[in-house]
């Protein structure tokens, strides 16, 4: 590994298109562990930006991740508890990120 940081974009499919507006108490509950769940890697800088997309279509989420591999980003996305409730994709992207002040 030569230390260079890799990045992700991982796209959480949710259980329907309308899910954002018909979610269960349960599914609900799992969105507020989900959200719980990337605070801290947002905190570290692991997570660079992060939530749902309006398409017209139907609603998903979003993340962008900055690790130090492949393995590193689908162990993070496997450990998401919205995993319980839709798959997510991990795909590797170049990036070039302007730091935010």
């Amino acid at each position: 590994m030569n230390g260079e940081k890799k990045f992700f974009f991982l796209r959480l499919n949710p259980p329907r298109p309308d899910f954002p507006d018909d979610m269960t108490n349960r599914e609900r509950g799992i969105m507020q562990e989900h959200i719980e769940y990337w605070k801290p890697y947002l905190n570290d800088g692991t997570l660079i930006v992060y939530g749902p997309v309006m398409d017209p279509k139907g609603t998903f989420g979003m993340a962008v991740l900055c690790v130090d591999d492949e393995e590193q980003a689908r162990q993070l996305a496997s450990h998401d508890p919205a995993a319980a409730i839709g798959s997510i994709d991990v795909l590797p992207m170049k990036a070039v990120i302007k730091q935010v002040s």
